[in-house]
């Protein structure tokens, strides 16, 4: 579909449609937006659920078309525009730039455009994966044959949900981290240790406190000299925020997310919105510095705030 010409309104843009996409078109609805709704993704697929792409869809004990999320009928109406990535966004002009080149219009701007998996900064090893989408999780699984050997490095959430499917497939995994325990930062030492200690049962081995610095055709290398021979790694070293689309507009701090202000609104403007991962902003329950939070209900919990927010601005209410 080619975009809309220059005096035509779309009423309101979503940029991502994954799960604070549909939670942001299912808000705006909730807050009293009848207008037309457009959500551009990149991904060919609806909006789906990603924790089992390290788990059970990696396992095979899951299928793909499982994974897909639940659209309250508020929603029917949206128009979905997957497969077409927004690469520029003018903020003033109320304009989105498709890779196609088309331009789209609208009122209202909600951007969600989530995270990316951070990668090592190092060419070369054997084969790499991520986990981030279905294509990923399916391009990893057709790796874990029994007897491969796979390095996972990084031990949060990711991590140590591969080291642990990987294993029951039968795979030698090890996983290398320079925390002294895996998932530290979110469990705690004592719990981080009893996790540890729950792996090594099932045979996955720890290298804590290491760094890989070099990868090989056959492995990695670590900073303390150790050669580790791998089949294929996993790269699971945290996520950076998608905003590369807003880069060249002027005045916005994207130096770890979006930053917005208390009511989500994008450097201040009451028609453009940020939701889930992407958004940074300051929450009274944790202090005034705006943060980015990588949790399950921070889609949901941002979209029902932003809504309200957008939908107040673009209709003139309170």
């Amino acid at each position: 579909m080619a975009g809309a010409s220059r005096g035509e309104s779309r009423g309101i843009a979503v940029v991502g449609a994954s799960l604070g996409g549909l939670r942001a078109a299912e808000q705006l609805r909730a807050a009293g937006w009848h207008g037309a709704i457009t959500v551009f993704g990149d991904e060919p697929h609806l909006p789906y659920n990603r924790p089992p792409l390290s788990k059970a869809v990696l396992a095979g004990h899951a299928l793909a078309a499982g994974t897909e999320l639940r659209r309250r009928p508020s929603v029917e109406d949206v128009e979905w525009r997957l497969g077409s990535a927004v690469t520029a966004a003018d903020l003033t002009a109320r304009t989105l730039t498709l890779t196609d080149g088309s331009v789209h219009m609208y009122e209202g701007l909600v951007a969600a455009t989530g995270v990316r998996p951070r990668r090592l900064p190092m060419p070369g090893g054997p084969p790499r994966h991520v986990v981030r989408t279905l294509e990923d999780s399916t391009a990893l699984a057709a790796g874990l044959a029994a007897g491969a050997r796979v390095s996972v490095i990084g031990s949060g959430f990711i991590g140590c949900e591969v080291a642990a499917t990987a294993r029951t497939a039968g795979c030698a995994v090890t996983v290398v981290a320079p925390e002294t325990e895996p998932m530290a930062s979110a469990l705690g030492p004592h719990l981080a240790r009893a996790l540890r200690l729950r792996h090594e049962a099932r045979g996955v081995r720890f290298h804590m406190g290491r760094l890989a610095t070099e990868l090989t055709p056959e492995g990695c290398v670590l900073d303390d000299g150790t050669e580790l021979r791998a089949d294929l790694i996993v790269e699971a070293i945290g996520s950076l925020p998608n905003t590369e689309w807003l880069a060249a507009t002027p005045g916005l701090d994207l130096t770890d997310g979006i930053l917005c202000d208390a009511h989500l609104r994008i450097g201040g403007l009451p028609h453009a919105v940020a939701v889930g991962d992407v958004a940074r902003f300051p929450n009274p329950r944790y202090g005034p510095v705006p943060r980015r939070v990588e949790h399950w209900s921070v889609p949901g919990d941002t979209a029902r705030h932003a809504a309200r927010t957008l939908v107040a601005a673009l209709t003139g209410t309170p």
